[in-house]
């Protein structure tokens, strides 16, 4: 039988944030609070939660000595993703109510707390919020969101991490923002969400989505039921 077995208060207040499991800790980053303020720049706020101990703990802000370092830690926002390769939490899309969407992709290390921003080629995904990802191997697969036309660019260079659009076959799942995504075995399932009528673009004629879509990853020969963005390590 499946039961809750701890209910705690204390935490962070916030929708729309990114967390993930590294051992013992659960490690949270952004989201969004009504009140909070979104607008001045600022970086983003990591809370970490001890399992063992049950207890919060608050990061302290990075100091960037300079604005070319400032660059390398992201700003405060929700919407966006994270995921955990070896000791490196990735941290993808997402906006804010100033900057709007994103799509720089920045690194956490996990030993020092440190964010840098990976060397990368290939196409980059369009700045989106509301999306998916999810890890299989050395491989995120980013699903959906809603992608902005107009947003920030990372420059490519090296390939240290790279970019492609994955080779698809059958019938996609639809588009949609702010469902969930898990990996089990060599398979993605995607469930939930909110899509449109007219694809990509909010006209207000939504559809809420209560299927689940399955595809396999990594063999591009194998029937591909949804349409994802990868990257992984060269």
């Amino acid at each position: 039988m499946l039961r809750w077995t701890v209910h705690l208060e204390g935490g962070p207040r916030r929708v729309n944030h990114a967390a993930v499991a590294v051992g013992h800790k659960v490690y949270s980053f952004g989201g969004y609070c009504s009140g909070e303020d979104y607008e001045t720049f600022r970086q983003i706020d990591v809370h970490v939660f001890n399992t063992v101990s049950l207890r919060w703990m608050k990061l302290p802000p990075v100091r960037t000595g300079g604005r070319e370092h400032a660059r390398e830690v992201p700003y405060m926002r929700y919407g966006h993703t994270a995921v955990l390769v070896d000791d490196t939490i990735y941290i993808w899309g997402g906006r804010n109510d100033t900057e709007g969407a994103c799509n720089v992709l920045y690194a956490f290390d996990v030993n020092n707390h440190r964010w840098y921003t990976p060397k990368i080629s290939g196409t980059v995904p369009g700045a989106r919020d509301g999306h998916s990802a999810c890890v299989l191997g050395k491989a995120m697969y980013i699903f959906g969101g809603y992608e902005q036309l107009v947003g920030p660019h990372h420059p490519l260079s090296t390939n240290v991490i790279w970019f492609f659009i994955q080779t698809q076959f059958g019938t996609p799942a639809r588009w949609r923002d702010f469902h969930s995504a898990t990996i089990i075995g060599t398979k993605m399932f995607v469930f939930g969400g909110r899509a449109d009528r007219f694809g990509p673009f909010h006209s207000n004629n939504e559809i809420y989505c209560n299927k689940i879509k399955s595809t396999r990853t990594h063999n591009p020969r194998t029937r591909i039921l949804s349409v994802f963005v990868g990257l992984g390590n060269h």
